[in-house]
């Protein structure tokens, strides 16, 4: 381990989590709020606390942990009551599973096109074997069935809302959805639109040469009609978003897509002096990363017609789980295999850009700065830098803040209102074990790989 950071470095951290406390909150704003309690309402709580003493702050998150375990007692009793064993283990792909593959179909039936070199680069990442995991429509369908009762039907209910849940919607994409589930439905198949949209542009500007173990789209087919590829996928979302008929849910996407060229051009135009700023890396990770899923996973409970509330909280599950898996992605960019990844390690320095482990590690070795500064652009940068980042403390502290916000998704889930339907809380188990997932090593990278976002 190396030092820990002087009081200078401390002070700096602190004003940085102070600003950033509420980065990408539920109303759209970057406002600190009042009453904010240390350790859960801060984007970089797990590295301010590293480096301060014990203070009121502490008092306030033991406080709080004792509440939260008191809860899961509470809820165990209740689950058990209710027939559902919480500690009996999920896999949250499997409990989604049939209901994803009608989607994937009806997005292959989107993508298709007139043109046959355009339908042949839109469809480059649905056909069967290449859509990947699904991670966004996966979160997606099970915060909309945590939601769901359908225990006051008894057996016929469910097995009736499953069977219409797996058929496929062959509908066009303008027409109106004719009820809930299938509108809920149409958003997760938008989300992954939005996401694939924004790799093939990002793989673009990254002049990258792989994607989920495949040749780059834009080493097939060049780089022009990789990105019109992208555009035709946003456009057929916009069609399908506007057939929602819900504005509020428009204008959350809509600030999704803003959000993904605000962090793109974040990463490409800052200054040197801010690629030192950890306030930039966590504003520019969540634009590129967090709140796509933040976004969707709010506007999905807005369309089950739950409150505002409930909305926020399903908006943090989603925030918290997108920086979760990022920061883990930033320490597996350095341990982790380039074959399990499906990118070589080491991309993100090649590429120029400081993550989480290299900004600690800069306060441990001034010298990286200079290095940060000029993106990593002499000869030797890059593994000076990946050096001076395994001699430091960097790797363990990006650890620690992606532990810490895989613990506030977690609670995000446990906040949600109390449910008598055994098969919401095993979804509500399933958001939970994704949770989970995003902090363990390489065990479920390639499972939880898509979730990140392009650098």
């Amino acid at each position: 381990m190396g030092p820990r950071c002087g009081s200078s470095a401390r002070r700096t951290c602190r004003r940085a989590a102070r600003r950033w406390s509420t980065v990408g909150a539920s109303d759209g704003s970057f406002k600190r709020p009042n009453g904010a309690i240390n350790g859960f309402q801060t984007g970089a709580s797990s590295w301010v606390a590293s480096n301060r003493g014990r203070d009121e702050g502490d008092a306030d998150w033991a406080k709080a942990l004792r509440s939260n375990l008191d809860a899961t007692s509470t809820r165990r009793a209740h689950s058990a009551a209710l027939g559902f064993d919480e500690t009996e283990p999920v896999n949250p792909f499997t409990i989604v599973n049939d209901e994803l593959s009608a989607i994937s179909a009806r997005m292959r039936q989107a993508v298709t096109s007139e043109v046959p070199a355009l339908a042949t680069a839109a469809e480059y990442f649905f056909k069967v074997g290449a859509e990947g995991k699904r991670m966004r429509p996966t979160v997606l369908l099970l915060m909309a069935s945590a939601l769901t009762d359908l225990s006051s039907g008894g057996a016929d209910a469910l097995s009736g809302a499953r069977a219409a849940s797996v058929s496929i919607d062959h509908a066009p994409a303008h027409e109106v959805p004719d009820d809930t589930r299938r509108r809920q439905q149409r958003l997760a198949e938008i989300t992954e639109l939005i996401h694939v949209a924004s790799l093939l542009h990002d793989d673009v500007l990254d002049s990258a040469a792989t994607r989920r173990g495949l040749r780059a789209l834009n080493l097939e087919v060049g780089n022009k009609l990789a990105i019109l590829a992208g555009d035709f996928l946003l456009a057929r979302a916009s069609v399908t978003l506007a057939s929602l008929r819900n504005t509020e849910v428009i204008e959350l996407l809509s600030r999704v897509l803003e959000h993904l060229v605000t962090g793109e051009v974040m990463q490409m135009t800052a200054k040197p002096e801010r690629l030192m700023s950890f306030d930039h890396y966590f504003q520019k990770t969540y634009f590129k990363t967090a709140s796509l899923i933040a976004n969707s996973a709010k506007a999905i409970v807005l369309l089950g017609g739950h409150d505002t509330e409930t909305a926020s909280h399903a908006y943090d599950y989603g925030r918290h789980l997108g920086l979760a898996f990022q920061f883990q992605d930033d320490v597996l960019d350095f341990v982790g295999s380039g074959s399990v990844l499906g990118k070589p390690t080491l991309g993100d320095l090649k590429e120029g850009i400081a993550t989480a482990p290299v900004l600690f590690a800069a306060e441990e070795h001034p010298s990286l700065s200079a290095l940060i500064e000029r993106r990593f652009k002499h000869v030797g940068d890059v593994e000076l830098a990946n050096d001076l980042v395994r001699r430091s403390d960097g790797i363990e502290r990006t650890k620690a803040l992606a532990r810490e916000h895989s613990a506030l998704a977690v609670k995000a889930v446990e906040a949600l209102p109390a449910i008598d339907c055994p098969h919401a809380l095993r979804c509500r188990k399933g958001l939970k074990e994704l949770a989970h997932m995003a902090v363990r090593s390489e065990e479920h990278t390639s499972e939880l790989q898509s979730l990140a976002g392009s650098r």
